[in-house]
């Protein structure tokens, strides 16, 4: 097995930041080991509960109806579910034929625009030593598809619908506006029939470093650091607006705080076929934070995290978290996916892959002021037909007929870009 925790060395500062913060915790906690043998209980009961649900009717994932959403008909048992869980497929999202429609108008947009004889190559090395290569991904961000769906009416019901099974109001403060969420453009995926794909590792988003390293992060994450799991909600969101990503050149990075992210199919999806699966645990985050301060780590490591990069779930220090893992079910074109930030996630291998395997990857990140700020930044990307501030300067569509303008955005757009 490929040591993941040696393959990206450390600078000295960061080292000498990782001992001190190890040294801070373990005397905040106390008995460290006591505490990561509760997590590991708890964890290793949910993994099983979802993994007997798998086994029993084939997903662990709860699927909820959009029409459900639409018609306010979600159960209390279905949404206490889904916070169990930590992720949710929506059913028909958009209708299947409107899917499909947008899928080949992606393909026209791209085929007009001659990507293929532009394309340059990845342009970061932002999933850095994960076991398995990067998923075909393309750094297009305003066709009419993506933009049509992100400012839909549709989205906007299920973004307010993930937001508030946050609990936004905490510490005598609103933290965000689970109503509005902002535009967050991120790329596509393409994968064709036939496609050989080693997948992409298990790992998470949103902060790796960061989230023992940086001030906020320690507000987020004070019960936990101060040895009260049972008090830790993964579902609070006191101080997760105020967090930020170190921001390193050439990399790609988050500066909103998002509640889920998401994709939207663009094609049908059958397991076995390379699909995403998730730890359906979102307390997981707990066992990740807590790993490195065993002493069978080394002082100055944190598990293979680096600067500028996921943070990665490992065979060799996470494997309770590996055994978790569970494959999204069986899609349509218009069915979207959705996991809390905090989610272990991961992409199959996929050997001669059988039909298309294309997606809008579309979050739900709600209004706050953090996030206010990002959306203006991207209001005039989309004038400038420029990648959005998070991503490399690719800038591919600057130049692209047919890409979508700031006079075709609706009230839903405008609103979602602080423009109205």
């Amino acid at each position: 097995m490929r040591d993941e925790s040696r393959a990206t060395p450390l600078p000295d500062n960061v080292k000498s930041a990782i001992r001190e913060m190890k040294q801070q915790l373990r005397r905040q906690i106390g008995d460290v080991d006591a505490l990561f043998g509760q997590v590991c209980e708890n964890v290793t009961a949910a993994i099983a509960e979802a993994k007997a649900d798998e086994a029993r009717s084939g997903s662990a994932w709860p699927v909820v109806p959009m029409e459900d959403i639409t018609e306010g008909k979600v159960s209390d048992e279905t949404r206490s579910l889904i916070k169990r869980r930590g992720c949710v497929v929506i059913k028909q999202h958009f209708a299947r034929d409107q899917a499909l429609a947008w899928d080949k108008t992606m393909l026209n947009y791209l085929d007009h625009n001659r990507f293929d004889a532009q394309y340059r190559g990845p342009g970061d090395d932002f999933f850095g030593t994960l076991a398995a290569s990067r998923p075909e991904i393309y750094p297009i961000y305003w066709s009419h598809a993506q933009m049509e769906a992100r400012q839909s009416v549709a989205m906007a019901d299920a973004q307010s619908f993930l937001n508030r099974l946050w609990m936004f109001n905490s510490q005598g403060k609103q933290w965000f506006d689970p109503d509005v969420s902002v535009i967050y453009p991120d790329r596509i995926r393409r994968r064709l029939p036939g496609t050989t794909s080693k997948g992409l590792g298990a790992h998470t988003d949103s902060g790796a470093l960061e989230r023992w390293l940086l001030p906020a992060y320690q507000q987020v994450f004070s019960k936990l650091f101060h040895g009260d799991f049972a008090a830790y909600d993964p579902w609070d969101a006191a101080h997760r607006t105020d967090v930020d990503e170190y921001d390193l050149p050439g990399t790609t990075k988050c500066s909103v705080f998002r509640t889920f992210q998401g994709w939207t199919a663009l094609s049908d999806m059958i397991p076995g076929q390379g699909l995403l699966h998730v730890v359906p645990v979102p307390q997981a985050m707990a066992y990740i934070l807590l790993r490195p301060l065993l002493s069978d780590v080394p002082e100055d490591e944190l598990c293979g995290v680096a600067p500028g990069r996921v943070l990665p779930v490992t065979a060799q220090w996470h494997p309770h978290l590996i055994a978790g893992l569970c494959s999204i079910p069986a899609l349509e074109a218009g069915d979207s996916v959705w996991w809390h930030c905090d989610v272990i996630h991961s992409v199959a291998p996929v050997d001669d892959q059988q039909g298309w395997g294309n997606v809008m990857y579309i979050p739900a990140a709600p209004m706050c002021d953090k996030n206010r700020v990002y959306a203006r930044q991207v209001a005039q990307a989309l004038e400038q037909g420029r990648s959005p501030g998070d991503f490399p300067p690719e800038d591919y569509e600057a130049g692209w007929e047919q890409r979508f303008k700031p006079e075709d955005l609706n009230i839903n757009g405008r609103r979602s870009l602080d423009l109205a």
